[in-house]
């Protein structure tokens, strides 16, 4: 069934299917998109960064970040085309956080870890109070 929802771009009430937009805002970013790709298909502009691609088509660098997150802009054919880590800003090419995060969170976790099979091997030593009578 049919769901109401409201347009996460414009706030305009439509009728949901797979996207979170409105068909309005949705051909809005397809425009983005052409105009940034039409850009970067451009063999001097491959290597362009974020930020130079932001400033020569006028497409927000949210909006480009998107882009690239969804795999829509393969980092592969424009590897300088990066966008930050959401825990350091390290600029990455995919997934959400850099190398060293990851590591780090991995580390962490292996000490969690350690933590919590030390605290369970840890025995309970009861004692038995007996009456001496």
């Amino acid at each position: 069934m049919a769901e109401l929802a409201h347009c996460a771009n414009c706030d305009k009430v439509f009728v949901k299917t797979i996207r979170n937009i409105c068909h309005t805002c949705y051909l809005e970013e397809e425009k983005m998109f052409d105009k940034v790709y039409a850009f970067l298909r451009i063999k001097e502009n491959r290597s362009a960064t974020l930020q130079e691609v932001h400033e020569a088509t006028g497409v927000p660098e949210k909006t480009i970040i998107r882009f690239v997150k969804e795999g829509r802009l393969r980092t592969a054919k424009f590897t300088n085309l990066t966008y930050p880590c959401d825990s350091c800003g390290a600029p990455i090419t995919s997934g959400k956080l850099c190398k060293n995060c990851v590591s780090k969170i991995e580390a962490d976790l292996e000490v969690a870890e350690r933590e919590a099979e030390r605290k369970a091997k840890r025995q309970k030593t009861y004692f038995l109070l007996e009456d001496d009578e």
